[in-house]
């Protein structure tokens, strides 16, 4: 990845509050055609943050439409079996990832597909392709056992979930390189908003460190770059040293909470690190009031608070995206619409000020 250079370029978070993948797809490469990524439409029911990812994994069951790992039926044990036996293949390089249990198929993510197929004819434009993987802690937290208790808590289906996540966005990756050499996977993790609170009071560090671990080494085994998206405020030390490349956030509403880890931020923009800002607001009475000019104004000061800290201008320039503060796929069409354009204006606006 030596040759990612993220220079303020635009990049999205995932979702949009469209119908229609190819359409999606397109409207991406025409706001940010260097670093685009691929649609996630919630209009879908399995385009959710769980359900999009649950494909493969031992146990699922549903029961008037709720969800749940049935670790009780009676075939669980050989489903677990052969889960953990094809990942096992899979790793060692025995079995071909791209045709396993670990890929997305278009019943749940065809806007991937169409997004392949619109980034083949981009390939001259490209500086990276963007996915996106429901995060390790959100999946593990917001999916549960059939006594109602979430897997996290179980540390067999924890370890095989993580598992799963992991080789689902190696997956991805190992697509994406097909067409740009250079990768981004994001791990989506609003529940990481809790980290601090009592829901998070018998998680440990160690334990969400851990996830990270085995889903960002899948991820580098194809060479991807890896992120990590929190929506909202959180322990950023925890995300800080959990090894990640790239950490995307809500700097239109938290940026005062993030500049209270001065040193964090020193030590990880020292060594490569990049910062994806989410300046642009994606709540409606933000965005209806919300200009190119007053957000690049607004990173313009942040930008000098950082200076302030000890961090160099050019460095932040180099090692910052432009982003949304989270995805557009619960707003109108047209507030999403409004948040590409300024999303695209004020990356245009930063660059030319350096």
């Amino acid at each position: 990845m030596s040759k990612f250079k993220a220079n303020c370029l635009p990049l999205l978070i995932g979702s949009l509050p469209l119908k229609n993948h190819l359409e999606a797809a397109k409207l991406i490469f025409d706001y940010t055609p260097q670093l685009p990524l691929w649609p996630q439409l919630p209009f879908y029911k399995e385009e959710g943050m769980i359900n999009q990812y649950l494909p493969g994994l031992p146990g699922v069951t549903e029961v008037n439409g709720k969800i749940f790992v049935d670790t009780e039926s009676s075939g669980f044990a050989e489903e677990l079996l052969a889960f953990y036996e094809e990942y096992l293949l899979v790793s060692e390089g025995a079995a071909d990832i791209e045709t396993s249990r670990f890929g997305l198929s278009k019943e749940v993510a065809n806007g991937f597909y169409e997004f392949l197929q619109v980034a083949g004819t981009h390939k001259d434009n490209l500086t990276a392709l963007k996915g996106q993987t429901s995060g390790p802690i959100t999946f593990c937290t917001g999916l549960v056992d059939q006594e109602g208790r979430a897997i996290f808590y179980n540390d067999q289906l924890r370890d095989a979930a993580v598992k799963h996540l992991a080789l689902k966005a190696r997956w991805q990756v190992k697509k994406m390189r097909g067409i740009c050499d250079d990768t981004i996977m994001f791990f989506d993790e609003p529940a990481l908003a809790g980290l601090g609170s009592s829901a998070f009071i018998t998680i440990s560090q160690e334990e969400i460190t851990d996830c990270f671990k085995e889903v960002f080494d899948a991820v580098r085994a194809e060479n991807g770059l890896c992120g990590v998206h929190v929506c909202a405020n959180t322990e950023w030390s925890v995300i800080f040293e959990s090894g990640l490349d790239i950490v995307s956030y809500d700097a239109y509403s938290y940026f005062e909470k993030m500049i209270l880890y001065p040193d964090h931020l020193k030590r990880f923009l020292a060594d490569d690190g990049i910062l994806a800002t989410g300046i642009i607001p994606t709540s409606p009475e933000f965005i209806d009031i919300e200009t190119v000019e007053s957000l690049t104004e607004k990173w313009v000061k942040q930008k000098e608070k950082l200076e302030a800290v000890g961090i160099d201008a050019q460095t932040i320039y180099k090692q910052t995206l432009i982003t949304p503060s989270c995805g557009t796929g619960t707003i109108s069409n047209e507030h999403a619409l409004k948040v590409l354009e300024l999303t695209k204006g004020v990356s245009e606006k930063i660059q030319s000020l350096f």
